[in-house]
């Protein structure tokens, strides 16, 4: 109920500064949007996850530049050189993440991983396009995901 709340207050801040207007009628309607919103955010994005950490997430984000930076030189080595190897294909790694916005960060998180894009998700995991699938691809995923779940707070009672 907390987070339904919490939601409900960003988007309505939200509402008020993009209107910039706080006359009855305008706080009428950002309210209802305010509402509608929440709802379709908390089916499409639900609070099942845990938060964040942000200090582990933080203390996560040298690893996080520097693969982000490897990820474009492989790719640029892949493609400009024409006899590098490439073994596309679809991978699919079974996380223990719940759907919701901790799998959706993870997701972007590996998406910068050298050669790997998130494409897709369903209960069994993550589908992830890969250029050269004879890489350890699952394990590189793996080591991510220990390094993320530390950075994740226990889930909340409240939901």
């Amino acid at each position: 109920m907390i987070t339904a709340f919490v939601r409900f207050l960003e988007l309505a801040v939200l509402w008020i500064l993009l209107m910039r207007s706080v006359q009855p009628a305008d706080l009428a309607v950002g309210a209802l949007a305010a509402v509608a919103a929440t709802w379709v955010s908390l089916r499409l994005l639900p609070p099942d996850a845990g938060r964040v950490k942000l200090a582990a997430l933080a203390a996560h984000l040298p690893s996080f530049l520097w693969q982000s930076v490897w990820a474009g030189i492989d790719v640029a080595r892949r493609a400009l050189s024409p006899d590098m190897p490439l073994r596309p294909g679809i991978v699919t790694y079974r996380t223990s993440l719940p759907r919701g916005q901790a799998r959706n960060a993870f997701a972007t998180i590996t998406s910068l991983l050298p050669g790997t894009v998130p494409i897709g998700e369903s209960e069994a995991g993550i589908s992830y396009h890969c250029l050269d699938t004879s890489q350890a691809i699952a394990e590189q995923l793996a080591a991510e995901e220990q390094e993320y779940r530390k950075a994740l707070a226990p889930r909340r009672a409240d939901g």
